[in-house]
């Protein structure tokens, strides 16, 4: 007997057809029997910055331990989760997997603390935004190809990144720039894929964290059950394993909060996708509202989760104190780079400009949001310590 979950299934009407796609905007010959959308997530996956996300963390900086999550393993992670929900949605799985590998390429290094430090000193620039600098990733500074700059995506897959955080409706920065090119409807909802993809990291996102902040011993595992959708899995887990090794017991209950909320946003997105009845993928993007989403009471138990998780893990005194440091040499890179751009290599000073002036901010901006943790610890090194060489 076949298992339903498993069997292959025809695209629902509301999917994202590949043969239908919007194209590139540098127009190219077919040459395989990969979808556009294949072709996308592979050229994702060989990219520099795909890489380099092995070594950005989440929370952590990558010294603390080889265990805790780093952006690539959370990539995987919400590839993953956004696969399972698009297939049980019939929608384009390869689609909603290339968005979610894709999502995190403009992260900068030390995570929200790297990106705060740019943000703050790209302010008189037009700030930074990590969403914006993974369409920039895509679309111009991976420089791979003979015939054009970045991967030559496919329009839904440019959508979805630029829409990450749903409609834009006062566009600017890059995103605005490169709109202004290759338009991308950027004032409507992006296609169901992309929603799954945006609801699968928010699902990874706060479920990893939970697992990495009890392993660093931030909190236990009993005070998170303390949380009503934590404490429903550990019940469970508790009363079917009452001898369960403490790891197992963290594993089981982690996978089965990630069951109960993948499960919720297939409910309730059936349910949003039944009352819209749309008849194709321009429907989902002209809906009123996103028709993938939790249902009222899992976006309040994961809005318990996010508000435990700011309090208990990203504001413990370990992670503050990693964070600041993080932050400040960030900031210190930034500002010497900023001032001095002769210091940069080759292919970067070329670009910058004047020393201070905002063609250079923005090209150091990009050459600090490509680092990893470690090479942008050593470029602070470099840059500060006369007893190292340059």
């Amino acid at each position: 007997m076949i298992d339903e979950a498993h069997a292959p299934r025809e695209r629902a009407p509301w999917a994202v057809r590949p043969e239908a796609s919007r194209g590139r905007l540098h127009p190219e010959p077919g040459g395989d029997a990969r979808s556009p959308f294949q072709r996308d997530r592979d050229r994702i996956i060989h990219t520099g910055a795909f890489r380099r996300l092995q070594y950005k963390t989440q929370v952590f900086v990558f010294h603390e331990g080889d265990y805790f999550r780093t952006r690539l393993t959370h990539s995987l992670e919400v590839a993953q989760i956004a696969r399972a929900i698009a297939r049980r949605l019939r929608l384009d799985e390869d689609l909603a997997e290339a968005l979610a590998l894709a999502h995190d390429l403009g992260h900068p290094p030390f995570g929200h603390a790297g990106e705060e430090a740019l943000d703050s000193q790209m302010r008189p620039y037009g700030g930074f935004d990590h969403n914006a600098q993974s369409l920039k990733v895509v679309t111009l500074l991976e420089a791979r190809y003979a015939e054009f700059d970045g991967l030559n995506l496919s329009w839904e897959t440019l959508e979805g990144l630029a829409k990450h955080n749903g409609p834009v409706r006062r566009p600017a920065g890059y995103i605005a720039e490169y709109d202004a090119r290759h338009p991308l409807d950027l004032a409507s909802h992006a296609s169901a894929e992309a929603q799954v993809a945006a609801l699968a990291d928010d699902i990874a996102y706060n479920n990893h964290d939970l697992d990495d902040g009890i392993r660093a011993r931030l909190f236990t595992l009993e005070e998170a059950a303390a949380l009503p959708l934590v404490g429903a899995a550990f019940q469970e887990v508790r009363a079917r394993y009452p001898n369960i090794p403490r790891e197992r017991m963290i594993t089981e209950t982690v996978r089965r909060v990630i069951n109960a909320m993948v499960q919720d946003v297939v409910q309730e997105a059936s349910r949003r996708i039944a009352t819209l009845d749309p008849r194709g993928a321009d429907d989902i993007r002209a809906a009123a509202e996103p028709v993938v989403a939790f249902s009222t009471p899992m976006q309040e138990a994961n809005l318990l989760v996010r508000d435990f998780l700011f309090h208990r893990m990203y504001r413990h005194w370990r992670v503050n104190r990693a964070m600041q440091k993080s932050k400040r040499a960030s900031q210190v890179v930034f500002q010497l780079l900023h001032g001095g751009p002769q210091m940069l290599p080759d292919e970067w000073r070329e670009r910058a400009g004047e020393p201070g002036s905002p063609g250079a901010a923005r090209v150091v901006c990009d050459y600090i949001a490509g680092m990893t943790d470690r090479y942008a610890l050593e470029e602070h090194r470099r840059l500060t310590d006369p007893n190292i060489p340059g």
